[in-house]
């Protein structure tokens, strides 16, 4: 049995911790903020007419068959804690210019009817086109990277990967040139693009594998938990509690202890002696455990490529708007949304609030989280992480939270959807408000922008681990799961 400390009580920390106990670890979470959950955030507002709630950090359940086999893994069923709730449609996609809206679904042929229903045969045809690469990568992917650990990209050089899975993936095409290849619909090209935000990443700079996003969400349906997608990390806390994990909450590691090559324990602020540990599991950053808990200037070296943020609004709203779960206004311009969030420092070009950015709206129909007659908005634009460099934006500066937050209602407006005078409050949550709550450096959502190499989970030290969406294999819920299930495999059991 090692003793095995695991810092941050994120889902990944969570998730691996629960994995490791049942296994026969003797395991302690160490979590620097009062609750747990990590990005999977919650918010409560409460009005005379009743309370709102809100998930502030992920809104979708994709790959459920992956919390399924955590659950399972700890000796639980994902049904006895959690109510999974298909989504019909996954995203309803609302494009400039007006014309039809396009609904996307779990039904890869009902999908294609839709599209060949909006926007004409060849669009659907070329959409069916794309499917076949993406199932081909999807399940290259599955099969040789998200279930195994990667740590060098002469790892990804040895998998005896396919003539056939090679041409699918395309290396060295990117995201947006797949989609111009492809796909002669803007429309469609249009939403393909937007799956490289879902690892933090520009479509223009994103690799094509990337493809597999899209796939994934799509062949495996979208799924909402009802009262909100934080009681996940209440059914991940109540499975460690039941397996003897003991979870400090309030309790910050300012340290690894790894002298000799090897981790022998950490440090907490406050506390004059150290927490001995055989395993340390990093549920943080990789560019906060390799800044700060363990400096190793060239693994720190490799993360200066940072993904986007987000800036969030939170509003309380009268009435039935009569959206979708899950609404994406796009804008006119894509590229000039991606130049403002991204800046060009190469070229002497900041990073900015965008003027016209992808809005993304999401409304639960889950009488748990709004008043009746009431619904709780969570509105989510593609941000610039929060800084003073180049390819930053300083969020603390005062008015600009306001301001910015006014003229996103204004794009909702201009798109269509004006609720300016329904608004009971509203609330922001800019990318400084997501590194203050969760230690995420600059608010960048996802660590390092998305590609098929992250960070590595085994660390430089013996018995040092990462886990979470900055490391391997990403971000996303089901790929942080499937991290705490690579990590908890390497360590092993205790007997």
């Amino acid at each position: 049995m090692a003793r095995i400390v695991v810092i941050g009580a994120g889902v990944g920390g969570l998730a691996t911790a629960a994995r490791l106990a049942v296994t026969g670890h003797d395991v302690t979470v160490f979590e620097r903020a009062d609750t747990v959950g990590g990005k999977l955030g919650r918010h409560v507002h409460d009005t005379p007419e009743g309370a709102y709630r809100f998930d502030t950090g992920p809104s979708l359940i994709t790959l459920p068959q992956v919390l399924h086999d955590l659950f399972e893994a700890t000796g639980a069923k994902l049904d006895e804690y959690l109510d999974l709730v298909p989504l019909d449609p996954i995203i309803r996609h609302v494009f400039p210019g007006g014309g039809p809206t396009l609904d996307s679904c779990a039904d890869p042929a009902e999908f294609a009817a839709r599209i060949g229903a909006a926007f004409g045969d060849r669009a659907a045809a070329d959409w069916q086109r794309l499917w076949r690469r993406a199932d081909r990568v999807w399940a290259a992917s599955h099969r040789d990277i998200l279930r195994r650990p990667i740590g060098s990209p002469r790892d990804l050089a040895a998998l005896a990967w396919r003539l056939g899975d090679l041409a699918a993936i395309a290396p060295g095409r990117t995201l947006r040139g797949l989609g111009r290849r492809e796909l002669s619909d803007p429309r469609l090209r249009m939403l393909l693009d937007r799956y490289a935000t879902y690892t933090g990443a520009d479509p223009r700079r994103a690799p094509a594998a990337l493809v597999a996003v899209p796939y994934a969400e799509l062949a495996y349906g979208g799924w909402y938990l009802r009262g909100g997608l934080a009681t996940l990390a209440d059914a991940l806390l109540s499975r460690c509690l039941d397996l003897g994990v003991v979870v400090r909450t309030g309790a910050t590691v300012t340290r690894i202890d790894a002298a000799g090559g090897r981790v022998h324990g950490v440090r907490l602020a406050g506390v004059a002696a150290p927490v001995p540990a055989d395993v340390v599991v990093a549920n943080v950053d990789a560019l906060t455990l390799y800044r700060d808990l363990l400096p190793a200037p060239r693994r720190l070296a490799g993360l200066t490529d940072r993904s986007l943020a987000g800036f969030v609004l939170l509003l309380g709203v009268r009435g039935d708007s009569g959206l979708a779960h899950h609404t994406v206004f796009f804008p006119d311009d894509h590229d000039a949304e991606f130049d403002a969030v991204f800046g060009d420092p190469g070229r002497g070009r900041r990073a900015r609030p965008a003027l016209g950015p992808t809005v993304f709206v999401t409304v639960a129909a889950d009488p748990a989280v709004r008043p009746d007659g009431h619904e709780a908005w969570f509105v989510l634009v593609n941000a610039a992480r929060h800084g003073t460099a180049a390819g930053a934006v300083d969020w603390r500066r005062p008015g600009l939270a306001e301001a910015y937050a006014d003229r996103v209602l204004e794009v909702l407006a201009e798109r269509g959807v004006d609720v300016r005078d329904r608004l009971v409050f509203r609330e922001t949550r800019t990318p400084a408000d997501l590194d203050a709550a969760t230690g995420a450096p600059g608010g960048a959502i996802y660590g390092t922008a998305g590609g098929l190499l992250r960070p590595a989970n085994r660390g430089p030290a013996a018995g040092l681990w990462l886990v979470g969406g900055s490391s391997h294999p990403g971000g996303g819920l089901p790929m942080v799961a499937l991290s705490a299930e690579i990590v908890a495999a390497e360590i092993g059991p205790a007997w």
